[in-house]
């Protein structure tokens, strides 16, 4: 059977209004099965097309024959500037309050004449967006004017899952209307857009063309990034590093509860002055680096200003092992941007690739594509080779693969802050192991990436920043 069916499945079933849930009930069989299905990874057998048919009143033919329309996307050619990975704004999530922030300034600004605004919240917007504050963020952006915010739990034939709708009146008239996707990091893109396209600057989109290139040209990760970034770049990672370090300063000060209702205590300071008397060098080393990722993670939740790397929620990793590694070997602030560009090239990868939003692909796009980026910069300040460093983020991505977006009460707090530590230390790991064993590894880091998107792609939505499964079901 070719792959005509995932595209009719899929087709037929919106036309039909009906979601993947109510489908697969009707088929007796699971949501992923469905799931499955329609992106490709596996077939129906012919029993199934049978009842494919007769649910959907067409041919058994009709899975076998190209659909009437076509859900491939365009072939990915390049990529954009890193400085798409590394966003300075105030969390506590990139996809649910630096997105949809950056969409109402963007929407405010094209009606200025608007009187009144009304946004429409639908999936992981809807499901966890009180409890990241979407609906707070988006009420202080368009203010003087009034909205009114309606979460809507039920739509599930959306294109992406954080989709909003953003309506303007004039005078209790429509004047404009626009449907948004937070697609992650806080990136955004408006459907049928008015804004323009990022503009491609890199020609390359896997990590085999890359390291070949710089091979070939006898350059290091960091300089391919900056022969093809303009020369605003150092100045914006400047700037990059020194709100990174800040957050961690002013995490390792703050003391008190996180807003929320989880009445979660900061821990940050009472872990980094929890020194031990007899303790050892790796001990501390463990300590200091999870207290630097609990700082930056404490910060995010509390909605202060942190950077993107490459999201709110995983905006820990990096800055606690570079900061960490600053403090104890004296690496210089041109050697940790250097870094930097090395972590934003692997992040780009990702996002290109695969997907950097926890709603689409679970927590691993998140904290997995953190800690490969940690690692791939960690690489950098050592100086190890372009396969060692590939080889580190291999690793950092392949063991979070499945990891789940589950967050309790949809806030960025129990278990996100906790795996900013974890993924910290994982990073410095996967260093350690790669610079022993890269020369035995049987795995390309586009292979991983690749692997983390399909593993995206199936799990389950109530494991993808729904607030409605795994340890989000734990009530407080």
């Amino acid at each position: 059977m070719e792959k005509f069916y995932y595209q009719a499945i899929k087709e037929l079933r919106i036309k039909n209004n009906m979601s993947q849930k109510a489908l697969s009930e009707n088929l007796g069989i699971s949501n992923r099965a469905v799931s499955k299905w329609e992106n490709g990874l596996s077939q129906p057998s012919a029993e199934h097309i049978f009842s494919l048919s007769k649910i959907f009143n067409v041919p058994m033919d009709y899975f076998y024959q190209k659909p009437h329309i076509n859900t491939d996307k365009e072939p990915i050619s390049g990529m954009n500037s890193i400085t798409e990975i590394y966003k300075i704004g105030r969390g506590p999530s990139s996809s649910h309050t630096i997105g949809p922030e950056k969409a109402c300034k963007i929407f405010k600004s094209k009606n200025p004449t608007a009187n009144f605004f009304k946004i429409i919240l639908y999936g992981s917007l809807a499901k966890t967006g009180k409890g990241h504050g979407t609906d707070t963020v988006i009420k202080k952006t368009l203010l003087p004017i009034c909205c009114d915010i309606e979460f809507n739990f039920i739509d599930e034939n959306i294109p992406h899952p954080n989709t909003m709708v953003l309506i303007a009146y004039k005078n209790d008239l429509e004047i404009d209307r626009a449907r948004v996707f937070s697609v992650g990091g806080g990136n955004i893109v408006f459907e049928n857009s008015y804004v323009e396209s990022l503009k491609t600057i890199y020609k390359h989109n896997k990590f085999i063309d890359i390291a070949e290139y710089c091979k070939n040209g006898k350059l290091r990760l960091w300089e391919y990034v900056k022969e093809n970034e303009n020369q605003q770049l150092e100045s914006h990672l400047k700037e990059v590093w020194e709100t990174m370090k800040a957050s961690i300063e002013k995490g390792l000060e703050s003391e008190g509860i996180l807003p929320g209702g989880l009445e979660l205590q900061k821990k940050a300071k009472t872990l980094y002055n929890s020194q031990h008397i007899d303790e050892t060098p790796e001990t501390k080393e463990n300590r200091i680096v999870c207290s630097y990722a609990f700082a930056v993670s404490e910060q995010n939740a509390d909605g202060k200003t942190i950077v993107t790397a490459p999201t709110c929620g995983a905006a820990g990793v990096v800055p606690a092992v570079l900061y960490y590694q600053q403090k104890k070997n004296n690496f210089n602030d041109e050697q940790i941007i250097h870094s930097l560009m090395t972590a934003g090239l692997i992040g780009n990868l990702i996002k290109t690739n695969a997907s950097i939003s926890g709603a689409e692909c679970g927590c691993q796009a998140e904290i997995g594509s953190a800690c490969a980026m940690a690692a791939a910069a960690l690489g950098e300040l050592f100086g190890l080779s372009i396969d060692k460093i590939e080889y580190a983020a291999e690793i950092a991505i392949e063991h979070h693969l499945g990891l789940t977006c589950d967050p309790i009460c949809g806030l960025v707090q129990i278990p996100c802050i906790e795996r900013n530590a974890v993924a910290a230390m994982r990073a410095i790991n996967a260093v350690n192991l790669a610079s022993f064993l890269w020369s035995t590894r049987k795995i390309s880091l586009d292979n991983v990436i690749q692997t983390m998107k399909e593993t995206g792609q199936d799990l389950s939505s109530p494991y993808k920043e729904t607030a409605e499964a795994g340890l989000a079901k734990i009530k407080f």
